[in-house]
């Protein structure tokens, strides 16, 4: 039984009819002003006032130990047992770990500085047998950083997670006898809730703003003396997830790795809620079902995240694990405005579609053009897919691929005279392109189509690009039809070069047909699919795919290309499964 089958959803609403219009968020990213008030806060970390604020009576014991609900990674904790921090594929002894070292990869200062590692290390092994590796490491990051007030080990989006897992796993870092380290522990944790209380709101919008009000809440659930600022951490809590989550559950980063991250948060927090035997607040609960739903949206056959906006799978067990514990039974979304995923489903096939403008920058520095792409898997192969990307772990590829795998051409979708549908600057930052999609979904006769358009190409072009997929009752056939259309305003006479691709998975084997409008795909361990295109040349590329761990693999893409005139044309395809 799959784990999609294990969730036992309720009623979802019908399709809505008619056609809907998704406009790009207009909001940038922070202010100059909002820089310059978080880097004058983060200099007075630095000056004698900052101890003053984070004094306060010590807390002298937890009140509650939450039981973190998200399972572990027992190889990782079986690493640490022999000695090895291992993460990302790379691998740090314990001897000469030193928490001053920031030099290591963005990733795994996060996972350090933030003690994910005791999950992993409580799934390795019992309380008894790791607590002493716990404690020293716990008292080499104190002798570090307890009283150094300093970015990035105070980050507030990593002391919202530090009080999580000091709290969920207070057995394994506070059995020992030393009444010193005891103290000195607890009057950090409650430290850094109060550092909390007066940064949380300078933190980035999003996810890491809503990890950091998570933290104060927690704090406010666990540590004695902290309820008094539990009504004020929960609002705070409250106003960023309204800031950060769309009506449909999804984030404004839209990107799948976050939305997993958050669901897992979220499922802590629930979890501390319960342990101090507190009702969870209604706007948490809704909050976290529908973070489910979307997340479950945008998981493939295979069980895993779909790439969009920089990310990768993941991995199976951890999508598993998150889900698992949440304890939230829920459908995968499939019609979103927000989220911008729309997702087809039919027996063993599965297609996901990126149906509306790339996120603004406030939500997410390193936004994709990837609007109209989509993935497809047939049961748990992928067949069609996007590149990715880097996912969390943000130094694993170098800079010029992280740049390229954010291009329109870097997804399965059509580019029209070499450019993205939305320009990425030189900075980094999504310039001008689609500023809205017109949407409209069909579910009638046991048939799922969807039908968008979006406008990256007009301001340049005059051309509309506009997509239909319609993918049959059976899950053996998926049709396409990639349409460019005179917009009305004034456009170039010659023709324009495009590329329509189809990235495919690495496990994929292609040939084409005879006649040079086809292609024989053979899934290794799966099935065969033709492939058909009418409009343009079929090529077969080279292409890559980066795994769930931040691995470029070698992979292939079909290419159609061709030149299209002013007034526009049409191309159409299909994927047929033939075995």
């Amino acid at each position: 039984m799959s784990l999609l089958e294990k969730i036992d959803p309720p009623e979802e609403a019908p399709i809505e009819p008619g056609r809907q219009l998704i406009r790009a968020a207009q909001e940038g990213g922070a202010s100059f002003v909002e820089r310059i008030a978080w880097r004058l806060q983060r200099l007075s970390w630095r000056g004698p006032l900052q101890g003053l604020r984070l004094g306060g009576r010590p807390a002298l014991k937890l009140i509650a130990v939450p039981k973190d609900p998200v399972a572990g990674d027992k190889a990782r904790g079986e690493a640490l047992m022999r000695g090895r921090l291992v993460h990302r594929g790379g691998a740090i002894a314990l001897k000469t770990l030193d928490f001053a070292d920031f030099s290591l990869p963005r990733e795994t200062i996060d996972y350090l500085h933030s003690f994910e590692w005791l999950r992993d290390l409580a799934a390795a092994a019992t309380r008894e047998r790791a607590h002493k590796l716990a404690e020293a490491l716990v008292q080499r990051w104190l002798a570090a950083h307890a009283e150094a007030v300093a970015e990035p080990a105070w980050r507030p989006d990593l002391w919202g997670r530090r009080i999580l897992f000091w709290s969920a796993y207070a057995p394994y870092i506070l059995s020992s006898r030393d009444q010193a380290y005891r103290t000195l522990v607890l009057k950090t944790l409650a430290r850094g809730a109060r550092h909390l209380a007066g940064s949380a709101d300078r933190a980035p919008a999003g996810i890491r703003r809503v990890t950091a009000w998570a933290g104060i809440v927690a704090a406010g659930l666990v540590v004695q003396g902290g309820p008094v600022r539990l009504a004020r951490g929960e609002a705070g809590l409250i106003r960023s997830l309204g800031a950060a989550l769309g009506e449909d559950g999804g984030l404004a980063s839209r990107s799948p790795t976050e939305q997993l991250a958050l669901v897992e948060l979220l499922s802590q927090l629930r979890a501390a809620y319960n342990a101090a035997r507190r009702d969870v607040p209604e706007p948490l609960g809704e909050a976290l079902a529908g973070s489910v739903s979307a997340l479950l949206g945008v998981t493939l056959g295979d069980e895993a995240l779909s790439s969009w906006q920089g990310g990768n799978p993941s991995s199976r067990r951890r999508v598993a694990a998150a889900l698992e514990g949440s304890g939230v039974r829920a459908r995968p979304l499939r019609q979103a405005r927000g989220w911008g995923y729309q997702r087809l489903e039919a027996k063993a096939a599965i297609v996901l579609v990126d149906a509306a403008p790339p996120p603004a920058a406030r939500a997410l520095s390193g936004g994709s053009a990837s609007t109209l792409a989509f993935e497809m898997t047939d049961g748990a192969n992928r067949l069609v897919v996007n590149c990715g990307g880097a996912g969390a772990a943000v130094d694993a590829l170098s800079k010029g691929l992280t740049e390229a795998l954010r291009t329109t051409a870097a997804h399965s979708t059509l580019t029209l005279g070499d450019r993205n549908s939305t320009a990425i600057l030189d900075d980094g930052a999504l310039g001008r392109g689609v500023g809205q999609v017109e949407l409209a979904r069909d579910e009638t006769g046991g048939v799922a189509q969807v039908e968008a358009s979006h406008d990256g190409y007009a301001r340049r072009y005059g051309l509309i690009h506009q997509r239909r997929l319609t993918l049959a009752g059976d899950g053996r056939e998926l049709t396409g039809e990639d349409a460019l259309i005179a917009s009305g305003r004034r456009r170039r006479g010659e023709p324009v070069p495009f590329a329509l691709r189809f990235h495919l998975g690495p496990s994929v084997e292609v040939a084409t047909t005879a006649d040079g409008q086809g292609a024989l795909l053979r899934v290794r361990g799966g099935g065969v699919w033709h492939f058909r295109c009418r409009g343009g040349r079929l090529a077969i590329e080279d292409s890559l795919w980066i795994d769930g761990e931040a691995n470029p693999l070698p992979s292939l893409q079909l290419v159609v290309a061709g030149e299209t005139p002013a007034d526009g044309m049409v191309i159409a395809w299909s994927f047929r499964r033939a075995s």
